[in-house]
């Protein structure tokens, strides 16, 4: 058996070392992907001790990015991309031309020529993928308004950087590089083809795919589905999954050119017109995380932390465009949309940073005799510490928000207030102000006393609130998906929009002067950290929480939960109630207790 094994060494090394830094990052109260990093610059090539393969690592990072746009495809709807296009299409445009001219004014200061300047400025204009859909996802954002136009602004950013990626070496004699017979291996078109005609065949090409998933994607891919799941074999469904995921975004940059994140992106979205698509999500989980993480330990692989030394004042402004000037003209396009200043922040702090094109970009220019080595070394840079710096970029939006708000308030014209009737019968309110202000900031604080607090309003949840309003009992709902919201509002149910794990949502549902709390979300480890909130605010509330397993039972008992149900006990009983519903004596001493 050979010992050269470079996959299975850099798999090791960079999920093992990323285990431990991120672990010792959560530790001390440090996002875990600072841990990611610093783990890829320890098997990176710039640090001594082992060395992972770095070709290996980008290839493996590309699969997660497939898996993560795939992930988001499916919570994405095309009425979803389209309903945000008004903002997300010249938002996108404009801010890219503003961070190009910005980093092109910072090449001219080095003395670089116009097209590196160009390639430059291209490379810090667009945000990477993982780093945003991750920072939404941790924030639980993506099914809200402010998560589809970051996302949908992903889209077009990752629309021109396929255009750019196709136009540069055709450019490249013109700018005063290498001219060359094909881009980056997304499209292959002659030069000679001349601009325009490049330009029309990469538009061409990504019409063509956009017609390709809409019209047959959108039958086979969901008949497949279908047709495996009645197979009743759950390897099969997850193996269909990943195969349509990654086997649809290699060929839509194979035959199509569109880039790889792209190409996923629709595959999910097409899949979320399934029935299935939720089960799709789960089997495609696991991997979505792991291969995320060697993304971040890729990215930091490439970082040589001797440059922060001998490129000290352009790192610094390389920064400073990427994390102000890029979140500075993104909250101001925002904003002179007319969209509130909470949506504003949030677009900006999600886009105060730079990824994966950008690294396509700077190996394309430097190939092409455009961009210098040493503006590669800051492209990387740049990345590497607006990745880092991201997460403090949404505490301190978090920080600026009630000053901005309070500022414009004092500068808006007054409105006149509607008046509110009364609450109509227990568990319904006639006014449901949470769920109209989730944009504008903290949700106002209930004036129920003694109700239920009812955390997620799934398949799970939906059940236990009808069954509390039938009942009469008052109750409130914590949502942070706007169409639940949407529809909690038609029924004149009381709603707190956002995270039930955020102090200031959690605080709005009067948890002091509630009887009792209800968790009816699938994440245990979530659902912890809201038993400890809970706890604290009211010691003597009754936790009722759901879980999947004898350890979430256990993780939720330790952490103070009174009665955890776990859904499989809670079959078997009613099947053995079933089976042995003539015999009650023989049911008692068969039926395992649901409650632990």
């Amino acid at each position: 058996m050979p010992h050269d094994t470079p996959l299975i060494a850099t798999i090791v090394a960079g999920l093992g070392l990323a285990f431990v830094f991120g672990a010792l990052a959560n530790r001390f109260r440090i996002p875990p992907l600072v841990g990611y990093l610093v783990a890829g610059v320890l098997v990176g090539p710039n640090t001594p001790g082992f060395v992972a393969d770095a070709g290996l690592a980008n290839e493996l990072a590309e699969i997660g990015v497939i898996l993560l746009m795939f992930g988001v495809g499916l919570h994405f709807s095309l009425k979803d991309l389209l309903s945000v296009r008004a903002i997300a299409v010249p938002g996108a445009i404009v801010q890219i031309g503003f961070a190009t001219a910005l980093g092109a004014g910072l090449a001219w200061m080095l003395g670089w020529s116009m097209g590196a300047g160009l390639v430059f400025g291209l490379a810090l204009s667009v945000a990477s993928t993982v780093v945003l859909l991750r920072a939404l996802q941790e924030r639980r954002m993506i099914e809200t308004e402010r998560g589809r136009i970051a996302v949908g602004w992903l889209i077009v950013e990752d629309l021109a950087m396929v255009l750019a990626l196709v136009l540069l070496p055709a450019l490249a004699g013109v700018l005063g590089g290498q001219e060359q017979a094909h881009a980056s291996g997304l499209l292959s078109l002659p030069a000679s083809y001349g601009i325009w005609g490049v330009v029309g065949i990469t538009l061409a090409k990504v019409a063509a795919f956009v017609v390709v998933m809409l019209v047959v994607g959108r039958r086979v891919i969901p008949w497949i589905l279908h047709y495996v799941a009645h197979t009743g074999s759950r390897e099969l469904f997850r193996l269909a999954v990943l195969a349509i995921a990654l086997g649809v975004a290699f060929g839509a940059a194979k035959l199509f050119g569109v880039s790889l994140a792209l190409g996923a992106f629709f595959a999910g979205m097409i899949m979320s017109e399934s029935e299935l698509s939720h089960r799709a999500a789960e089997e495609s989980l696991p991997l979505r995380d792991a291969f995320s993480v060697l993304f971040f330990v890729s990215v930091g692989m490439l970082f040589d932390p001797f440059s922060l030394i001998s490129n000290g004042w352009p790192i610094l402004a390389t920064l400073a465009i990427i994390v102000i000037g890029k979140s500075l003209a993104a909250f101001a396009i925002v904003v002179a949309f007319g969209y509130p200043i909470a949506t504003a922040l949030i677009i900006s702090a999600s886009l105060a940073q730079i990824g994966e094109f950008s690294f396509i970009l700077a190996e394309l220019g430097v190939g092409l005799k455009l961009l210098p080595e040493q503006g590669r070394d800051l492209i990387l840079a740049g990345a590497i510490l607006s990745i880092v710096l991201n997460p403090l970029m949404f505490l301190a939006i978090d920080w600026m928000k009630p000053w901005l708000e309070r500022r414009a308030a004092r500068t808006a014209p007054p409105v006149e207030a509607k008046p509110v009737g009364p609450a109509t019968e227990p568990g319904q309110v006639a006014s449901v102000a949470a769920t109209t202000k989730k944009e504008d900031g903290p949700p106002p604080k209930t004036a129920l006393t003694g109700h239920a607090i009812l955390i997620g309003y799934g398949r799970v949840g939906g059940l236990v609130g009808s069954a509390l309003k039938d009942a009469a009992l008052p109750f409130l709902v914590i949502e942070d998906a706007d169409k639940t919201l949407a529809k909690l509002k038609a029924d004149s149910v009381e709603a707190v929009a956002g995270n039930a794990a955020n102090a200031e949502v959690f605080a709005a549902a009067n948890p002091e002067g509630a009887s009792r709390l209800i968790l009816a979300i699938p994440n245990a480890f979530e659902a912890g950290q809201i038993v400890l909130r809970a706890r604290a605010a009211n010691p003597g509330i009754n936790v009722i929480a759901r879980a999947h397993s004898d350890a979430e039972v256990e993780h939720l008992k330790g952490l103070g939960a009174d009665t955890v149900i776990m859904g499989e006990r809670e079959i078997a009983r009613g099947i053995v109630e079933e089976v042995l519903g003539s015999k009650p004596e023989l049911r008692r001493e068969t039926a395992e207790p649901s409650v632990a």
